[in-house]
């Protein structure tokens, strides 16, 4: 038996043992990505309280890597996949708000903030609609430039947004 302080006793290292047992590597994934999403929209300064801790790199940051592991998580815990969707487009809607920026602008060919899409595909979007790259724009556009979506209709101050409303919205600390 070791005298150092510092060391873990016997039991906690069985302990220790048991839980990594009972561990699976998708609740770790799952911890991660909740971890990301609440800290991303902390470091928005949307939240009470913190304003002081409003940091654009770090929310764009926060989004960039639970999109990093979205196509682990769609194999690994497929039916969380829709909540965590729901909440990082939440927090890319906080970052808009805040006035952050996209990544640099994508690549011709390549999804949202440059990623590629897979060999032969048109990116993460379901297929190439009109205006998109590659297809006919929408009547009324301008080739060559991106179709616009309809501008989002104005909320009241202090209530909750439609898709809050319908309950499928994940609220960080609600």
């Amino acid at each position: 038996m070791s005298s150092d302080p510092n060391q873990p006793s016997e039991e906690e290292l069985r302990a220790y043992e048991a839980e990594l047992k009972r561990l699976r590597v998708e609740h770790v994934l799952l911890d991660n990505v909740a971890a990301l999403v609440n800290l991303g929209m902390r470091r928005t300064g949307l939240v009470p309280g913190t304003e002081d801790e409003r940091d654009p790199s770090q929310v764009r940051l926060a989004i960039e890597g639970v999109r990093a592991l979205m196509p682990v998580l769609e194999e690994a815990a497929p039916t969380q996949v829709g909540a965590i969707r729901d909440a990082v487009s939440q927090l890319q809607i906080a970052f808009v708000k805040i006035g952050g920026q996209p990544a640099a602008s994508a690549p011709e060919g390549a999804g949202p903030a440059g990623e590629p899409g897979p060999a032969g595909s048109p990116g993460p979007a379901e297929g190439a609609g009109p205006g998109s790259a590659g297809g006919a724009p929408a009547p009324g556009e301008a080739p060559g430039q991106p179709a616009q979506p309809p501008p989002p209709e104005p909320g009241k101050p202090g209530e909750p947004g439609p898709a809050q409303r319908s309950g499928r919205l994940w609220v960080p600390g609600q």
